[in-house]
């Protein structure tokens, strides 16, 4: 029962290891990406002026 129980606490460990995980990298990504339509669209802005 105990090995049960360890194996469980183990599964759950790397379900939520993967999840945080992904979500560092969606994170990462969107603030990359977005920061570069930010600046671009200041660019844009400043230069139509």
């Amino acid at each position: 029962m105990l090995r049960f129980i360890d194996d469980l606490v183990g599964a759950i460990a790397d379900l939520f290891k993967t999840v945080f995980t992904g979500l560092c990298y969606f994170l990462g990504g969107f603030v990359i990406v977005g920061m570069m339509f930010v600046l671009i669209i200041k660019a844009v802005s400043w230069i139509a002026q």
